[in-house]
C-alpha cells in the first residue's frame, strides 16, 4: 500500500493493496501516485526507493558500493528521516 500524508500527518491518500512482493516503486507507477503528485506541484518525502523518481520526489543518497557517503550525504539523509519520521509519528 502507499500511503501519502500532509506534513501534519493527515492521510491525503491511500492506496489499494498490491501482493506484499511488489515494489514500493512499481506501487507507486501502478497507481500512477508519482504521476498526480508532480501534476498538482505536491512534493514529496521518499525512501531511498524512490530515487531519481523526479524532481517532486526528494530522496535520500544511497551508498556507492566500495565508497562511503560523505559527511554531508550522512547528514542530509539524517534530516531527511527525521522529517519522514516526524510524518510518521504524527500518523499513530
Amino acid at each position: 500500500m502507499q500511503v501519502v500524508t500532509d506534513p501534519g500527518g493527515r492521510l491525503l491518500w491511500l492506496s489499494p493493496a498490491l501482493p506484499g512482493r511488489t515494489h514500493d516503486l512499481t506501487s507507486a507507477r501502478t497507481h500512477r501516485i508519482i504521476r498526480i503528485c508532480e501534476r498538482q506541484g505536491v512534493p514529496n518525502l521518499a525512501d531511498l526507493a524512490y530515487q531519481r523518481c523526479g524532481p517532486w520526489l526528494t530522496t535520500g543518497t544511497k551508498r556507492k558500493p566500495l565508497q562511503d557517503l560523505t559527511p554531508t550525504e550522512k547528514t542530509l539523509n539524517q534530516a531527511l528521516a527525521a522529517a519522514r519520521a516526524l510524518t510518521l509519528e504524527r500518523q499513530r
